[in-house]
């Protein structure tokens, strides 16, 4: 007797047959064989199981006679034994394997920006209009000085007024302040919000070149992720923040030279404490020579980076970095939001650092471990509000910046993080989702029906770089308007006011022990 578990599947699709008109767009559009035409029963045929939920084909039909439901199991579940827990254990024990996944934790982990609110002016401290007033979304990335010296200094003018004739005693000079104090490296972003490291690879060349072009238009930057930099993707350079990974695929003089930032990758949010797999269908040609790995071969970065085992260690890496790049550009550690990250960006900082990266618990990946990105790391929230504290605590919050990442949804997150602590934030997922992204959590396979996290030229040509870069730059536009009308509406014009200013936060429905963690107090309390 063939002893068999059950298999579930998680989505149904169902079609309205009599309008459907054989067009078969559905079957050209869905790349996962979940579609398929029938000739000589001239019908249209699912397989469900095979379905990802991507939503390609409804999205397609001519007709709308496509509908993707999700499926309940038919099992009895109870608080403990839910449909989530069952199917996972019947997949393993049909494979023996480690279940993957992509994009964030959909766990239901507490997410802190939905219950944090923000303040407002009213009577003695007016609004501010942004449409009427200036209102500064100017941010600097880099360590900043302890103190500055400047000097006042006074041009003569060409024609100046004969003696005594100017206003008081003065005559036509022109007062000019020169700042003496010499700068460390810094980088400048016309809005405080950057793209989050994603490789080439793991997305193909078409949403690496819009992100490029739309970090270029809007005045930031995009990150490479661990995968390295096309040759011709070098005319961004200034717009680029390059990474060194474990694995340092990619990195060699001219990527590091090209770029206007590096980025030593220590962890991220989706898989603490675990290296990085790039699956060997998806090293092309043009992956291999940009990652500098053989076509076709698997590129596993390490857990640990290899000559990284202490605080002196990663110093001598940063201090690497800074002298191959002439100590023009900054250098950035990005770590994984994890229990004890206060202390660690204490000695990240310490060690040189210009800016510290913080990617918490439901930050995306385009491949892990589903029990590592559900149940390892914390939320970024409560690993930011120690981070900074922790920081201005030693005198060395000036040192460096902080850059947040993991599940920064709106203008609303951006708003909250900068008021926690943070200097700018990434983002990912939101990108994407802006150019398509149904978030199915597929990435691994490299069958992306959106054309974003596949290399299959067919696939990939579905993302025209120009159209998806007037996306993004669609969607950072929206969010600094909305920034700035919520600046306005605290009474701040510039959000260097509001860095670190948690008396304008307010916690709503949490403990007294989340609310000190977060350094907020609760709705209702006042200054």
């Amino acid at each position: 007797m063939l002893y068999k578990t059950p298999t579930y599947y998680e989505f149904k699709v169902e079609r309205d047959d009599e309008r459907c008109i054989r067009c078969q767009v559905c079957v050209r559009q869905c790349s996962y064989n979940s579609t398929f035409y029938n000739a000589e029963e001239d019908r249209i045929f699912n397989i469900d199981a095979n379905c990802v939920g991507c939503h390609r084909c409804d999205t397609y039909c001519p007709t709308d006679c496509i509908t993707i439901k999700r499926v309940g199991e038919n099992f009895k579940e109870n608080a403990n034994w839910n449909s989530w827990a069952i199917r996972n254990i019947n997949k393993q024990a049909n494979t023996g394997g480690i279940l993957l996944t992509g994009m964030g934790s959909d766990r239901p982990h507490r997410i802190y920006w939905d219950h944090i609110v923000v303040d407002a002016s009213q009577v003695t401290n007016p609004s501010i209009d942004p449409l009427r007033e200036p209102m500064e979304l100017k941010t600097y990335l880099g360590r900043k000085p302890d103190s500055i010296e400047i000097e006042t200094l006074t041009r003569p003018h060409p024609n100046p007024l004969p003696k005594g004739e100017g206003v008081r005693g003065k005559g036509r000079g022109s007062e000019g302040i020169t700042l003496k104090t010499k700068l460390a490296p810094q980088i400048e972003l016309n809005i405080p919000i950057m793209f989050s490291a994603m490789s080439y690879g793991a997305i193909n060349f078409n949403v690496c070149e819009a992100l490029a072009m739309a970090a270029e238009k809007m005045g930031t930057y995009y990150n490479t992720g661990e995968g390295g930099l096309h040759k011709n993707l070098y005319k961004y350079g200034k717009n680029t923040i390059v990474q060194v990974a474990s694995g340092r695929f990619g990195v060699h003089l001219d990527y590091l030279g090209v770029s206007a930032a590096v980025e030593i990758k220590i962890g991220q949010g989706a898989k603490p404490g675990i290296g990085g797999h790039l699956p060997g269908e998806k090293v092309t040609e043009e992956v291999s020579k940009t990652r500098m790995i053989p076509v076709g071969s698997d590129a596993l970065s390490p857990a640990p980076h290899h000559d990284i085992y202490s605080i002196e260690d990663l110093r001598q890496l940063i201090y690497a970095l800074k002298e191959a790049t002439n100590y023009e550009k900054p250098v950035s550690v990005k770590i994984a939001a994890v229990h004890n990250a206060a202390a660690i960006a204490s000695g990240i900082v310490r060690a040189g650092a210009d800016i510290v990266a913080l990617d918490g618990i439901r930050g995306s990946t385009g491949a892990a471990p589903v029990m590592i990105r559900d149940s390892v790391g914390i939320p970024t929230e409560l690993a930011l509000a120690q981070v900074d504290q922790r920081l201005r605590d030693e005198g060395i919050r000036n040192w460096a910046s902080i850059v947040v990442a993991g599940g920064i949804r709106n203008s609303a997150d951006v708003v909250k993080a900068i008021a926690l602590g943070a200097d700018a934030v990434y983002i990912a997922t939101s990108a994407l989702v802006a150019i398509g992204c149904t978030v199915c959590q597929k990435c691994y396979l490299g069958k992306c029906a959106w054309g974003i996290t596949t290399n299959d030229p067919y696939l990939a040509r579905r993302q025209n770089p120009e159209l998806a870069a007037e996306k993004l730059v669609n969607l950072l536009t929206a969010w600094s308007r909305e920034i700035k009308e919520m600046l306005g509406g605290m009474g701040l014009n510039a959000i260097e006011s509001l860095r670190g200013n948690r008396e304008r936060l307010r916690g709503m429905g949490l403990s007294d022990r989340e609310l000190k963690i977060l350094g907020l107090k609760h709705a209702g309390e006042g200054m």
